[in-house]
């Protein structure tokens, strides 16, 4: 892949009586009621398959558009200006850093018949499709700026319940094992969604609408097959307000070293890889000479050659890791391998070099993809009772980075550049390599984990 922006039920118990206490309807208050131990019982076949094609889903959906669909839609909106689309992106994950937290601690307390994450992904679903029809259609760039915006509360919700399901059922003995697979899915998402999108640049509406489908077909499938149990039966006994919700954004890092430590790790791998991809089809485009319609096949065909990169990072990486119980040295690799395919691909002279930077960066994406997630799950404090509210944080790491790289690319852009079109990738890779390195050096400080 080339670096793109690339069941068994838990035990069956009858639930007793709905008995709402809350001040908001069904989300609002605290539960401290739960308090038992998480299974160690290891889950199935049919609930680790749907999983990895629930995200694999969500990952069409919602990656295509930044791999290719909105670097077309800027293009065809402001021509004479790229930087629209890191200002697009950015400020969609500004908003999930608003949003993200609040909606983990309301999905951990949600009651319905359905449980507490289907709900959720239901409704992710809905309104990313929406999102999909509003960027498809957009006749401005503040339009499609909002549909990019909808997109990330809509998928990125699918997507945040989906890892909190994981978080919910998996033992420790499979968590590298699962990651390594969703991290494989998710890593050849976006080619998929490339080459989909390489035939329709012509078409807008089907240019979104048609990866979209991928993400509604699949994530439905999880949320009909997969069983989560009645949640109306939980009890709270404390109301959870609305400066009590807002309180919950915050912890105190010493309670939590170790998730601290993970958290400011994938925060300076994401800040990263987030500079190296947000503007790969313009990157693409300047290196070959080509327009950045003509780029979407090109990227699609490095991307399919990095499939076996991908596989072998991701599987490789959360199998070994979970078999050799070592998580912090595969994390450390997977930062140097994707440094150094970044600068690989910063000064390469032609195509076999990005190619090669390509087939790299592949490897250390899906290694951090699969480990690292394995290691937060780990590490995940209060996993009974706030699983949700510590993954929001977690999204955090990654949302933040999201959120502001993008407005500082184009700085590192300009220097040194000699007209408004020319821009200074070079600098750019270099820097992204330098902080997913630092980001792998962090967590050898972790020391509950090895």
């Amino acid at each position: 892949m080339t670096n793109l922006p690339g069941d068994v039920p838990a035990a069956a118990v009858t639930p007793p009586s709905p008995q709402p206490t809350a001040a908001v309807p069904g989300i609002v208050t605290e539960n401290v009621a739960e308090s038992t131990p998480p299974t160690e019982t290891k889950v199935g076949a049919r609930y680790i398959w749907l999983m990895v094609l629930a995200q694999f889903g969500v990952f069409v959906a919602f990656i295509t558009p930044i791999a290719i669909s909105l670097a077309i839609r800027v293009g065809q909106l402001e021509p004479d200006h790229q930087e629209y689309l890191g200002y697009i992106t950015g400020a969609g994950a500004l908003v999930v850093v608003i949003v993200g937290p609040i909606a983990g601690i309301l999905s951990d307390r949600t009651r319905t018949r359905i449980g507490r994450r289907r709900p959720w992904l239901i409704g992710g679903t809905v309104l990313g499709v929406i999102s999909l029809i509003v960027m498809a259609s957009a006749p401005n760039i503040w339009l499609l700026g909002a549909g990019w915006i909808l997109a990330q509360m809509g998928w990125g919700q699918a997507l945040a319940n989906l890892q909190i399901s994981t978080a919910d059922r998996l033992p420790e003995s499979q968590r590298g094992e699962v990651a390594g697979l969703v991290g494989f899915a998710t890593q050849i998402a976006p080619v998929f969604g490339v080459v989909i999108a390489g035939s329709l640049t012509s078409q807008n509406l089907l240019l979104f609408l048609v990866p979209g489908a991928v993400g509604v077909i699949l994530v439905g499938l999880f949320v009909l097959l997969v069983h989560e149990d009645d949640s109306r039966g939980r009890v709270f006994d404390t109301v959870l307000g609305v400066k009590a919700v807002f309180a919950k954004y915050l912890y105190n890092p010493k309670s939590y070293p170790d998730f601290s430590i993970n958290w400011l790790g994938r925060f300076l791998f994401y800040f990263g890889l987030t500079l190296n991809t947000t503007f790969t089809a313009f990157f693409f485009a300047q290196k070959l000479g080509i327009t950045v319609e003509a780029v979407a096949g090109v990227i699609a065909l490095v991307g399919g050659a990095g499939i076996l990169a991908t596989t072998l990072g991701a599987i490789g990486g959360g199998f070994l890791s979970d078999r050799l119980r070592q998580r912090r040295l595969f994390v450390l690799a997977a930062g140097i391998i994707f440094g150094a395919g970044a600068i690989t691909m910063a000064l390469a002279p032609d195509v076999t070099f990005l190619v090669v930077g390509s087939l790299l960066g592949s490897v250390g994406i899906g290694a951090f993809a699969a480990v690292d997630q394995a290691l937060l799950l780990d590490v995940l404090p209060e996993r009974e009772t706030d699983a949700g509210r510590f993954m929001g944080i977690t999204g955090f790491a990654t949302s933040i980075p999201q959120a502001v790289a993008p407005f500082i690319a184009p700085v590192f852009l300009a220097i040194g550049a000699v007209s408004s079109t020319d821009k200074n990738y070079t600098l750019l890779y270099i820097i992204a390599a330098a902080c997913t390195v630092a980001g792998g050096l962090v967590v050898l400080r972790i020391k509950s984990v090895r």
